[in-house]
This record gives C-alpha cells, sequence and structure tokens, in this order.
C-alpha cells in the first residue's frame, strides 16, 4: 500500500520522541520485536475475556496464535495476531498520539547522551515506536472483531502517518509490517529471530510461530518451515525454582513495558479456602506518570489463566500504583463484570493479601544491613518513598508498617533517618517528634521555626514532600509520641535538652504586653495574633498557624487548587529578646516615633511572609519601607551605644 494521502502530523511531540528512542536504543534495538509481540499477546487476551460473553467474535477462528513473518526477498518482517484488531478511531489513537502523561518532561530531560535518555526511555515505555528502530516505514492493518472493514495506519515515522481504509477485508486482528533498514538486515535471519523471542517472550501464553519466505533462488531448509518457536507456558504458572533471574526481568519487562530490572519481586501461590497465584514487581526507576492523577497499578487480573481485565482499581491501592505483574485466581468467575468483580468478596481478600505481602518485602528490602542494600533502599525510597506515604492517610491499618520503613532528612546531618533512630536519639525530657513541613530539607534547615529547637540540641525532621501536610493531618503519632509541627500551635521546650544560648529575656512583663498589644493595634486584621515567641532564638519574627490550624504548607496547596478562597490568618510570633524588637519597646510612649514603629511592625511582618514563601499584599510598599531604613542605616551609622545595643544589649534605640 502506499501513502497516497496527504500525512497527518503526529500529536504530542512524536517524531522527536522517535528520533530519541531510534537513536538511544540503538544498541539494543532488538527489543522492538519483544514490544511488538507484548502487544499481539495483550491483543489475543482482550479477544479472549470478550468472547466469553460474546463467542461469536470468534468466528471460525478461536484458536489464538502469534505469527512472525520474515520475506527475505522484500526484506519484510511481520508480526501479526488474530486478536481484539483496532477501528480507524482506535489506530489513530493508539498509534498517532503518545496515549501517556510525561511527554513533555521527558522530551526536556532528554539529554542526547545514549546511556542517560535509555534510562529515561526505561521509565517513559517505548510500546510500538520502537519499530522505528529497525524500519524506515510501518504499515499496520488491522480489523477489529465484530466488525467489517478494515483499516490501514502507515508512516515513515517522520513526515507523519495516514489511515486508510484497507484495500481489502483483512482477517480479524492485526498485522504490523516493517519495512527493514539496509542495517537491520540481522532481523531477515530465522535464528536471530528464534533467539529473540526466546529471550524476552518464551513466557507468552500464545503460541508463537515464525515463518520465512525465501528469497528467490533459496531452498526452502529446516528453519524456513512454519514452526512454534516459544513454550507458551504462564511463568507464574511455575515453580520459582524453576525460573531463572533472567527470566523473571524479562517477563517484567513485558508486563511493565519498562526497561530497568525490578528492585523487589513477589512470586506467591495461596491454597485452601481461596486458591490464587500472584507474580508481582517492584520497578527500581519511577515512571513518568506515577503522580498523574489516571494512573493506576499495572497489575493484570487472569482467572484460571484466562485473562480478565488489567484495569481492577480495586486490586491494589493507589498507593501501590507502582507495582506491575499478574494475579491469577481459581474463584472467581469467568463471566463477572468488572464492576462486580470491584465489589467481589474474593477480590477484597486478594488485596489484602498482596498488600500485607508486599509490605512483608518491601520491609525486608528497608531493613537490610549490608552496606549495599542500605544504600539500594535510600536510592528506591527517594523515587518511591512519596508515593507509599500516600498509604498513611488512606490505609490505617498499615500506618505503623509504613512509617516503620519510612526514611526522613532530618536537621541532624544531610543524611536520612528511620523513625526509630530518631526516636533512640531524642533529647532529654523530649517526648514528641517535631517535624517541620516544607518545599525541600535544604531551604528548611534555616528556617527560623527551628532556631529554639537547634539552641536546645532537639532533632527536627525534615518534611519536604508534598503528601506529608496531609498525611501528618491524619497519623497522630509513632510508638506513643505524638507528632508536633513546629509551624502550628504553640511550643514550649521547657525542660528539653540543654539551652546553648541565654533564654533571659531583657523585657519585663509589663513590657512585653505593651509591645504585643501595640503591634496587634497597628497590624490589626492582617493577623489572628500576636505573641511573643517561644520557637525564634535569633529570627526576630515568624507566621505559625493557630492550634487545630491547617499546616501553612497544606493550606498553600489547597489554595493553588482552588480549595480554599481565602488564606487564613495566621498568627506573628515575635522574638522578644531580639534588639530590634527590644528597641520597638522603647519606642513605645514617644508619639513621634509612631510613624517610624508603624513602619517597622509592617515590614517584619512582610519578612516573616517571604520567609514562609507567601504572597506580599503590596511588594512596592514592601521595597519602599525597607529601601527608606536602609538609607537611614546607611546615612545615620550608630553610635557606640547603639551598636553595643545591636550586639545584645537592651535599652531604646
Amino acid at each position: 500500500m502506499s501513502m497516497s494521502t496527504t500525512p497527518r502530523p503526529f500529536a504530542a511531540d512524536v517524531g522527536r520522541v522517535l528520533d530519541i528512542v531510534v537513536n538511544s536504543l540503538y544498541r539494543r534495538r532488538e527489543v522492538f520485536l519483544r514490544e511488538l509481540i507484548s502487544n499481539a499477546s495483550d491483543a489475543c487476551d482482550r479477544l479472549r475475556w470478550l468472547s466469553l460473553s460474546e463467542p461469536e467474535l470468534l468466528g471460525d477462528d478461536p484458536e489464538f496464535r502469534v505469527e512472525i513473518v520474515v520475506d527475505r526477498a522484500k526484506k519484510l518482517l511481520a508480526v501479526r495476531d488474530n486478536g481484539i484488531g483496532m477501528n480507524r478511531g482506535e489506530l489513530e489513537h493508539n498509534l498517532g498520539t503518545i496515549a501517556r502523561s510525561g511527554t513533555a518532561r521527558f522530551l526536556a530531560e532528554a539529554s542526547g547522551d545514549r546511556a542517560r535518555d535509555l534510562e529515561l526511555i526505561g521509565r517513559f515505555g517505548v510500546g510500538f515506536y520502537s519499530a522505528f528502530m529497525v524500519a524506515d516505514r510501518v504499515v499496520v492493518v488491522s480489523r477489529r472483531a465484530g466488525e467489517d472493514r478494515g483499516w490501514m495506519w502507515a508512516s515513515d515515522g517522520r513526515s507523519g502517518y495516514v489511515v486508510e481504509e484497507a484495500e481489502t477485508t483483512p482477517p480479524r486482528g492485526t498485522t504490523v509490517t516493517l519495512h527493514l533498514r539496509e542495517d537491520a538486515a540481522e532481523f531477515l535471519d530465522p535464528r536471530r529471530i528464534e533467539a529473540i523471542v526466546r529471550r524476552y517472550s518464551d513466557h507468552i501464553a500464545f503460541p508463537i510461530f515464525l515463518e520465512v519466505v525465501p528469497a528467490p533462488g533459496e531452498s526452502r531448509t529446516s528453519l524456513q518451515a512454519r514452526r512454534r518457536i516459544n513454550r507458551a507456558s504462564a511463568i507464574w504458572t511455575r515453580g520459582p525454582a524453576e525460573i531463572s533471574e533472567e527470566e523473571y526481568t524479562e517477563f517484567y519487562h513485558h508486563v511493565a513495558h519498562s526497561f530497568d530490572r525490578p528492585f523487589a519481586r513477589l512470586h506467591v501461590r495461596a491454597e485452601g479456602t481461596l486458591s490464587w497465584t500472584a507474580l508481582l514487581f517492584v520497578p527500581r526507576t519511577r515512571p513518568f506518570d506515577l503522580f498523574d492523577p489516571r494512573r493506576r497499578h499495572g497489575v493484570r487480573l487472569y482467572v484460571r489463566r484466562v485473562f480478565v481485565t488489567d484495569e481492577l482499581e480495586g486490586l491494589l491501592p493507589r498507593w501501590l500504583r507502582f507495582v506491575s505483574g499478574v494475579v491469577d485466581s481459581e474463584d472467581l468467575p469467568l463471566n463477572v463484570s468488572r464492576e462486580a468483580l470491584q465489589q467481589n468478596a474474593v477480590v477484597g481478600r486478594i488485596r489484602r493479601a498482596l498488600v500485607r505481602r508486599l509490605l512483608d518485602e518491601l520491609t525486608r528490602r528497608a531493613r537490610a544491613e549490608a552496606e549495599e542494600e542500605r544504600r539500594a533502599w535510600l536510592d528506591w525510597w527517594r523515587e518511591f518513598g512519596p508515593v507509599l506515604k500516600e498509604g498513611l492517610m488512606e490505609e490505617g491499618e498499615h500506618r505503623t508498617r509504613i512509617l516503620e520503613i519510612a526514611r526522613f532528612r532530618t536537621t541532624r546531618d544531610d543524611g536520612w533517618t528511620d523513625l526509630d533512630g530518631y526516636l533512640a536519639r531524642m533529647a532529654k525530657g523530649q517526648k514528641a517528634i517535631y517535624v517541620l513541613s516544607g518545599e525541600d530539607a535544604g531551604s528548611l534547615r534555616h528556617h527560623p521555626q527551628l532556631e529554639a529547637a537547634l539552641a536546645r540540641g532537639i532533632e527536627v525532621l525534615l518534611l519536604e514532600d508534598a503528601v506529608d501536610p496531609f498525611w501528618l493531618a491524619e497519623v497522630k503519632g509513632y510508638r506513643g509520641h505524638p507528632f508536633v509541627s513546629l509551624a502550628r500551635g504553640e511550643v514550649d521546650f521547657t525542660g528539653i535538652g540543654e539551652a546553648r544560648t541565654e533564654e533571659t529575656a531583657p523585657l519585663g512583663d509589663a513590657e512585653l504586653a505593651r509591645l504585643t498589644a501595640r503591634l496587634k493595634s497597628v497590624l490589626g486584621a492582617e493577623v489572628a495574633d500576636v505573641r511573643p515567641s517561644r520557637r525564634l532564638a535569633e529570627s526576630p519574627v515568624c507566621l505559625v498557624a493557630p492550634e487545630g490550624g491547617l499546616d501553612p504548607r497544606l493550606e498553600r496547596v489547597l489554595r493553588q487548587h482552588g480549595q480554599l478562597r481565602e488564606a487564613p490568618r495566621r498568627i506573628l510570633e515575635y522574638n522578644p529578646r531580639h534588639p530590634l524588637l527590644v528597641a520597638m519597646a522603647g519606642m513605645i510612649g514617644d508619639p513621634d516615633r509612631n510613624p517610624e514603629f508603624d513602619e517597622l511592625a509592617r515590614l517584619l511582618l512582610d519578612q516573616a511572609r517571604v520567609v514562609e514563601g507567601e504572597p506580599l499584599p503590596d511588594p512596592g510598599a514592601y521595597a519602599r519601607r525597607l529601601g527608606r531604613f536602609l538609607a537611614r542605616a546607611v546615612t545615620h551609622p550608630p553610635t557606640a551605644t547603639e551598636a553595643g545595643r545591636g550586639n545584645g544589649e537592651a535599652g531604646p534605640s
């Protein structure tokens, strides 16, 4: 077939993605065959499931198969199946667009370095487009089961694609024909094809046949006769002792459409009142769409080795959406709908067992003592920890187990800790687990709200994942120790650790009362309250949420998503030992200095907002105030007495 119509352009920068795929995977380009066979197998699986309720879809061709045809004379390689097939709309959607989130990020991160881009591709997924690594033209002919018309899709991988009605009605299923490049002649060799299938696709549950059309003058040999080249045994039905690591890895590549090695594997068989088998994999590198709301787990459900669905949300919770693999049940009816499966008690029991066993495996990896395995766990936690922590909100029964294997940044050093290690290091007299949430641990280390805690040697967890404020609102503590946020409510470190700085306030109670009242009067409705702070040691002010109020970071997230119309007012805490606040206390009672006090009060509030990453209501006014005070400091240097006060001596300025 010729591309007689004007090609339609690819969507989502497919052309550029194809260029990266072709160049980066050049040294492993045999994986194209794995991907095409995997797609063909999926198509057969889907039709087998549909045929249980609609047997007429099979017609006179009930035996599913995948066929590879090599035409040595024409330099063609075709992969065909008699599965579900595609109509015109499905061809355009599945082959004309990259129907996965993360495309823009993939393109942004691609560097041109083959080794790095190979890793990115492994996280993104290649699928059908890998065919262009070996072909300068790909033609797909397909007819959907139950429909009378067939369709042709064709592309050179660069200029776009065309979709037309097929000239003759093709058989049910899909045929992908590759016009091989000159440098891809190796894929016309039947020995090479058979070796690739044995390596990557031997586990496919349908028979794979190889047929070679000899070139003119070649005699047909035993290698060219149509023959089956895979064992077609479901790998999960075999015992672990019968399966090599390479076979496990290639099956993981098949079900996860990934190129990395799995981080963990779970192969279990349950027998008794409920019989099922599971072969599940935990990836090593993060998929690009891991945080896409539409992403679901990659676990396929089989019933007595018959594929049922890969869209059963209830099989695993969302916080395990990175898991892929298969579950094969002996106790589910084959003719049940997906909607009924979601409510099926058997599915619920399998789910509970899978979650428990997956957490067992992750716990084993987290508790490994060998240094290399400990580093491997931290690498994995960086990738998937934020997702696993979602389970702290959704699954109350698993909270303690997740917290046991979780890792956190702290003020102690640049490394990571678990909660048991934190508890073992708690300061004398400490009962709570102190936390502070923000965008990243690096900036949090210098946050004013940490000052008094650090001055007493109190370690603080630095929570930098977006999910942290959400689970903190649900989880009250760990092993009897409550979580206490330094960004909310009042804190009192009296009796904890040992103070490393002078904590005696230079202002008396009456002076503090006047200063607090004056600040409240100036700031009015802009703050919920004003009070002296027990959490500040060096900074003059900070903003905190009221007791029982929203964590400031959670508040910002809710506002960004339109779930809060107005930002709740916060409490301004001031440091009664800071020279600036001591000086401001000395201004009270001097009418001539009222304007200066008012300007300083508003400047300090804006400063606290800046530290919290909050938008300023009037950036221009803030800049002008700051400019005036800076100019005054430069043009009127302090006297020796005033300089002494700036170093901590009390007294009015």
